[in-house]
């Protein structure tokens, strides 16, 4: 392989590289760029005022929330696959073992995924106010290993269905993430990553989760809603 850096390059270097690149990838936030682009119509005017697939679709319905997913989808996935690739081509080559090489593509893509839903959560371009996370995290958890999606998605899929609360089925997802990802990859710092994106996940629904305890919450429906 033809390595991006020198021979020997500090991992800190690499480490900084992708998550600045992760970070702006996040920033590229589908829903505040349809809004205030196209639509001419910021959608955290809206509703809950979350730059959120949700929100968006309840808001504004319609075929441009094909478009609001296709962002929130390609840039994890952009995120993730350069990370690995630039780790793996400047630092984990170098190591002797099979088993050392997977350990460091493995948490490149935990590394990315913070970074990636902190500029989705926190766009610096956009006076820091973005989304919750939950399609890229999903992304996420799709690109890392099915089991972790198996248990991720299908919680949220079961309890979103069943209650109609999108929220419920997100906070299941974040506090799911964590210990599915211990399960898969059992390696401190990888785990200490996953707790960072499920935690990350979970506090940014900490404003619905009051909601669910006070039985005040918003559900889901199939028709958006118009401002009157």
């Amino acid at each position: 392989m033809q390595h991006l850096f020198p021979d020997g390059a500090p991992l800190a270097l690499l480490l900084a590289v992708t998550a600045v690149f992760s970070y702006f990838c996040g920033c590229f936030n589908g829903a505040v760029i349809v809004s205030k682009y196209i639509l001419r119509d910021d959608v955290r005017t809206h509703g809950s005022g979350n730059a959120g697939l949700t929100n968006f679709f309840r808001t504004f319905g319609g075929p441009l929330t094909l478009v609001v997913i296709l962002c929130d989808v390609f840039k994890a996935v952009a995120a993730l696959l350069v990370s690995g690739y630039v780790i793996g081509s400047g630092y984990a080559d170098f190591l002797s073992a099979d088993v050392a090489t997977a350990y460091w593509h493995t948490f490149a893509k935990y590394w990315a995924g913070i970074f990636c839903l902190l500029g989705h959560m926190f766009p610096c371009m956009f006076q820091f106010k973005g989304g919750k996370g939950i399609l890229s995290g999903g992304t996420i958890a799709l690109m890392l290993d099915w089991r972790i999606a198996l248990v991720v998605w299908g919680g949220f899929l079961l309890l979103a269905a069943a209650t109609r609360y999108v929220s419920l089925g997100s906070v299941w997802a974040g506090a799911s993430f964590p210990f599915v990802s211990w399960y898969c990859y059992p390696y401190p710092a990888v785990v200490a990553l996953a707790f960072v994106i499920g935690g990350l996940v979970v506090w940014q629904h900490r404003t619905n989760i009051r909601r669910l305890l006070d039985g005040n919450e918003n559900k889901f429906s199939f028709h958006h809603k118009t401002d009157t």
